[in-house]
This record gives structure tokens, C-alpha cells and sequence, in this order.
């Protein structure tokens, strides 16, 4: 009894604590800026997030994304010398001279070099132009409806702009490509003797840095897309004409994550999935196990059914009947095992809501 108490009065505290430390967004020198929960796409803060603006070598995102999606990183390529002759920064290249193409994305991405850009551009596509209409065809793919290019290196053009939210989503597209992680995260390297070091501060400085992109030319300010790994759970910010970006990211990182704390998402014994019969009867699953998980507060995990799709008959109840993978939003969290809980016309449908909530999500044949 004693411990039952304590247990509740500690869950009343960590919930005070919760709302005081998630309460408010802190103020940032942005003049445009957002917040992304990377894991559900649940923007978390912004301010003018929608409104158009320059992105100087943030753009490079967009071309990481597109050599990824259609050239091997260990193809060579002959630099040219129209690849040479970019305004900018630089990693220096010399026309004649054959690098792969996973090393000039280590050029562009961790030195920023406008040469390397355009060498990718050429190395992906019969020109630079051809390599442009590629980008701005995968941004109408992802939806980003706030973003147009001119250039695959984020010099600045009247019809070159974006948004903080289209290269919140753009990233949150990006950092599903593992080789673009990898990249991206990688603090110092040695490529074809040039010793590069990663322009992004945040990855000595901030707990869980992961990337991604920094930017910056006179007209546009500087411009930082980020992201951060805690507990878990990933979050991306983005920061538009921001002289203090390094402190921002880092106050926004620190707010976004105090929203989360390590929850039961779900409880041993609930109902949580849906099992189509092939006598036209619906059984329902149960959990066999409470499964614990990093939430923000009132945030649901759903259940998807990974075994069995279909079953002739349900088994009997509390006997095992196969697993269940936990999501949030796309991303999946784990794998609990499942019991027979009946069938669905023993539940009760009484209430306008669905008993069994938003965590079922099972179609015929899976």
C-alpha cells in the first residue's frame, strides 16, 4: 500500500514537472523557424514556418537526396571544368581529377563546396539544368508546395526559394536514406586528400546531433536544418535568417524533448488489434505484455498485426495467438506478443467510440 502510494505521488509530479518544463516554446532570433517531430510529422513550435524565403546551401539537402535515389556511391566521376568554375565556398576541385560520387558528397555536405554540387549535378545527369529539373520534380513528389530551385548548390536566385517547413519535411524525407545519415553525421574525414570537417557545431554540442545541413550567403542569412536523437525519438529544426542558430537549435532541442518521458503505451491484457475469420466473425487481440515506450504526453501508439493475417477460428482466450509490431506514426518501436481476447461481438460496442481505439489496424489479408 505504502509503495502504491509513493508510485502515484512520484506520477503526479513527473506529470506537474511535464507541464511546467513543456509549457512554452522558447524565444528564438529566427526570423522564420519550426520544430518537427520527426517520428509522427506533429509540428511541435514554428513561427512563420510557410512563408517563403531564401535557403542558401540548405538546397544541398535536396541534392544529396536526388544523387542518392539515382547514382551508386562508388561511381567514379571525371571532374569537369564547368564544376570548377562555381562561386562560393569550395572543396577544390581540379578539372580532370576522378573522385567517387560518395566523396563528393562528403565535399558538399560537410565542407559545403559549391564545386562538388555542381560535379554531382553533372555526375548524375546530361547537365546542370537536367540535374535541377530532377529536384524540383521530387519536391512536387514530397509536397513541399513553398519550394522551387534554380541551382543544385543554393546560390542565391529569384525563383530559388523554400520554406521552414517544406526543409523540415525534405529532411525528414532525407534521413530515411541510411547512407545520408551517415554522411551527414560524420564530424571530420580524409577524402581524396583533402581533410574536411562538418560546418554543422551542433554535432560536438548538442546531446543526440545527427546533422544535417548549415547555409548561409549575405542576402539569405544563415540558415541551419538540424536533428537530434534522444530517448528514442527524433526531432528537426530549421532556423531562417537566425544569427544566434547555434543557441536556438540548441533551447529548441532542449524544449522538444522535455515534451517526451518513458510511458506504458500499452497495458498487459488490453485489446489492441483486430483479426478478420474466415467464418466472417472478427476476433480481437490482446496484449500478452504491457509494452513501455518514450511518448509525449496523450500521444498513442497504434498496433499494426504482423501474425497471423487470417485464421480459420479464434483460440481460446488468454491462449497465444501471435505478435503485433507497436508504431509512432510510421516508425516502429517494437514487438509484443498477442493472446485471444474473443470475438469482437463479446466486446463492448455500447459507446460511440470505438473500444478498442486508435491502435487497431487490421484490414483482410493484413
Amino acid at each position: 500500500m505504502k509503495h502504491s502510494i509513493f508510485r502515484t505521488a512520484a506520477a503526479i509530479i513527473a506529470t506537474v514537472l511535464f507541464a511546467f518544463c513543456a509549457s512554452a516554446a522558447p524565444s528564438v532570433s529566427a526570423q522564420r523557424y519550426i520544430l518537427l517531430d520527426a517520428d509522427t510529422g506533429e509540428v511541435v513550435c514554428g513561427h512563420a514556418a510557410d512563408t517563403r524565403s531564401l535557403i542558401a546551401s540548405t538546397t544541398k539537402i535536396m541534392t544529396a537526396v536526388i544523387v542518392l535515389e539515382h547514382c551508386a556511391l562508388d561511381m567514379p566521376y571525371t571532374v569537369a571544368p564547368e564544376a570548377t568554375k562555381v562561386e562560393g565556398s569550395s572543396m577544390y576541385l581540379k578539372p580532370g581529377e576522378t573522385l567517387t560520387v560518395e566523396e563528393l558528397l562528403y565535399g558538399m555536405m560537410l565542407h559545403s563546396g559549391n564545386d562538388a554540387a555542381v560535379a554531382l549535378a553533372l555526375a548524375c545527369s546530361d547537365s546542370v539544368p537536367e540535374f535541377v529539373d530532377l529536384m524540383n520534380l521530387k519536391a512536387q513528389q514530397l509536397g513541399l508546395k513553398n519550394t522551387h530551385f534554380e541551382n543544385p548548390n543554393g546560390l542565391d536566385g529569384e525563383t530559388h526559394y523554400s520554406t521552414a517547413a517544406d526543409l523540415a519535411k525534405l529532411t525528414r524525407y532525407a534521413l530515411g536514406n541510411d547512407a545520408f545519415c551517415r554522411i551527414v553525421s560524420t564530424k571530420t574525414i580524409t577524402i581524396a586528400g583533402r581533410s574536411l570537417a562538418n560546418h554543422n557545431r551542433l554535432l560536438w554540442t548538442v546531446d543526440g546531433a545527427i546533422g544535417v545541413k548549415t547555409g548561409y550567403t549575405k542576402a539569405a542569412g544563415r540558415i541551419l536544418v538540424s536533428a537530434a536523437e534522444r530517448m528514442g525519438r527524433r526531432l528537426i529544426c530549421v532556423t531562417i535568417n537566425d544569427g544566434n542558430d547555434w543557441r536556438d537549435h540548441t533551447a529548441l532541442y532542449d524544449f522538444g524533448f522535455s515534451r517526451y518521458a518513458e510511458r506504458e503505451a500499452v497495458s498487459a491484457g488490453e485489446p489492441v488489434v483486430r483479426l478478420p475469420l474466415m467464418d466472417g466473425t472478427t476476433a480481437v487481440l490482446a496484449a500478452q505484455e504491457a509494452f513501455s515506450c518514450t511518448l509525449a504526453e496523450n500521444e498513442q501508439v497504434r498496433v499494426a498485426l504482423l501474425y497471423p493475417r487470417a485464421a480459420i477460428s479464434g483460440g481460446e482466450r488468454g491462449t497465444f495467438a501471435g505478435f503485433g509490431a507497436v508504431y509512432i506514426g510510421e516508425k516502429q518501436l517494437g514487438v509484443i506478443r498477442l493472446v485471444w481476447d474473443g470475438l469482437e461481438e463479446d466486446h463492448d460496442r455500447t459507446h460511440t467510440e470505438d473500444p478498442l481505439g486508435a491502435r487497431c489496424r487490421v484490414t483482410p489479408g493484413g
